[in-house]
């Protein structure tokens, strides 16, 4: 019975957490890794473009919860993320017209795009701040949870309890059915067929009659999609706060890179090594210690390697390793 207890407590207190944190480092990293293999260049703007989007979707969702339009047991933001989605959307294709297209027309080095983007970063960034504030702003509603500790425990009859959130439930399956149509779009659809012969080899893809402006316009939009539908599962799992955002940059890229740098599959698969490293080295597992160890045992101290004031330290160590032992990340090769 003491196994069983340890196995729930590392349930609710690593594995769902984890899983819905890799789904949303996934998101992220999806929208990274498109950007460099179509537009290529890093885009240092990316973090505070999941925030923009969640932005708008909160303001959406206080008016829609002002009017009294819910979702029954679902955030009202799912409800209004569509619209989070085209505002963001807009605002990247306005700002692909106003600033990256010149340097893409002059045929401008990589490195001279991301350093644009790092400034695109600081304006997004302080809008973002501007309109919404720098306080913790959260927006879930609904039902709080799937399965409450305390059902569970009169369930089974275990002396641990666990917790499965409705935000992390959403987290999941919405991250599910986003990766299972970008997929669909980038293998059955022409545009998405278009979309990897341009990151293969653009020249070849231009004789081949590819238009490439189509191109960009759809990798913006995806981008823009995957963005905020990041940005808002984020924000309804933990808080919504500008600064986080811009930190939340570090994981997207290293999980980007962990998997390599290009490839979708490794960015999704780099997005949960990445939050099952932070969470476990970040974990105290005093609890789970000791349930398996001997009778009225207790380890002394948290048992915990890092506290969660380090968590993207993680991300950083990861990061840094990968690029000396295996720079070309776990998953080889571009988009095709």
């Amino acid at each position: 019975m003491d196994f069983i207890n340890a196995l729930v407590a590392l349930t609710n207190f690593v594995i769902i957490p984890a899983t819905a944190y890799g789904a949303q480092l996934a998101l992220g990293a999806l929208g990274v890794t498109l950007i460099f293999s179509v537009l290529r260049f890093s885009n240092f703007a990316h973090g505070d473009t999941m925030a923009f989007g969640a932005m708008v979707t909160i303001l959406v969702t206080w008016g829609l919860q002002g009017m009294g339009v819910g979702f029954g047991p679902l955030p009202t933001a799912l409800l209004a993320l569509p619209v989070g989605i085209a505002v963001t959307a807009a605002l990247l294709l306005l700002t692909d017209r106003v600033v990256y297209r010149f340097y893409r027309q002059q045929r401008a080095a990589p490195v001279i795009l991301m350093i644009v983007s790092m400034g695109v970063m600081f304006v997004m960034n302080g809008i973002v701040r501007f309109i919404i504030g720098v306080d913790d702003q959260r927006f879930a509603d609904g039902e709080r949870f799937v399965i409450s500790a305390r059902t569970f425990r009169e369930m089974t009859g275990l002396a641990e309890g666990l917790a499965f959130r409705t935000t992390q439930a959403v987290t999941i399956v919405t991250a599910i059915i986003a990766v299972a149509l970008l997929f669909w779009f980038l293998n059955r659809t022409r545009t998405g067929k278009s979309m990897r012969a341009f990151s293969d080899n653009e020249d070849l893809a231009l004789l081949s009659g590819i238009n490439p402006d189509r191109v960009v316009l759809i990798t913006w939009l995806i981008v823009g999609a995957l963005a905020t539908t990041a940005g808002v599962l984020y924000g309804l799992d933990k808080s919504f706060q500008p600064f986080t955002y811009f930190q939340l940059l570090l994981p997207v890229f290293a999980a980007a890179i962990v998997g390599g740098f290009g490839n979708p599959v490794g960015a999704i698969a780099g997005g949960f090594v990445i939050a099952f490293s932070e969470v476990t080295v970040t974990y105290a597992w005093r609890k789970v210690l000791g349930y398996l160890g001997p009778a009225d045992w207790q380890p002394d101290g948290l048992v915990q390697l890092l506290t969660t004031d380090y968590k993207f330290a993680v991300s950083f160590i990861i990061l840094v390793v990968v690029l000396i032992f295996r720079p070309t990340g776990l998953f080889r090769g571009g988009m095709s």
